[in-house]
C-alpha cells in the first residue's frame, strides 16, 4: 500500500465520485443543451434539467453533511483522547483555542511532532493546511468517509 502522504491523503469513493456524479453533470450539461436545441420541448427538458440539478445537489449535500459530520465529531474525540494520553489532562480549554481545520491537520502528524506543532497552532496561530505542510513524517489515517 502507498505510504500517505499530504499530496495523497484526499480519500474518494469511486461509484459516488466517478461515475454517479459525472453522470448526473452530463445528464445536466445534456438537458440545457436540449433546451436550446429542442424548442418545441422546452419546457418538458427545463423541468428535466431541474430535476438533474435537484437530484445532484442532494447526492452532493446530503452525502457529504452526514458522513462529514459524523467524522468531524470523531477527529474531535481521536484528539481529546490523544491529548489525554499525552499531557494526562483534559483537553477542553485547548481544543477551544484550535479551530476544527487545526484540530483535524494534528491527526496526521506523530506525538512527537504532534506536541510541536500543536504548541504552534496554539502561539502562531497556524492553519490546518500549514500543519499539515510541516509534519515531516505523516501518521496515515485510511479510515476517512
Amino acid at each position: 500500500m502507498e505510504t500517505q502522504n499530504y499530496k495523497n491523503h484526499r480519500k474518494y469513493y469511486p461509484p459516488h465520485h466517478f461515475i454517479f456524479l459525472p453522470l448526473l453533470f452530463f445528464l445536466e450539461i445534456f438537458g440545457i443543451y436540449k433546451i436550446l436545441k429542442d424548442s418545441e420541448h422546452e419546457l418538458l427538458w427545463i423541468l428535466f434539467s431541474v430535476l438533474v440539478f435537484l437530484i445532484l445537489y442532494l447526492a452532493i449535500m446530503v452525502r457529504q453533511h452526514y458522513a462529514l459530520g459524523l467524522q468531524n465529531r470523531v477527529v474531535r474525540l481521536e484528539f481529546k483522547q490523544r491529548y489525554f494520553e499525552l499531557f494526562n489532562k483534559r483537553s477542553d480549554e485547548v481544543e477551544g483555542k484550535l479551530s476544527f481545520s487545526q484540530i483535524a491537520a494534528l491527526r496526521f502528524a506523530y506525538d512527537d511532532e504532534f506536541k510541536e506543532l500543536l504548541y504552534k497552532a496554539l502561539h502562531e496561530n497556524i492553519s490546518g493546511d500549514e500543519i499539515k505542510k510541516s509534519i515531516k513524517k505523516w501518521r496515515a489515517d485510511r479510515n476517512r468517509i
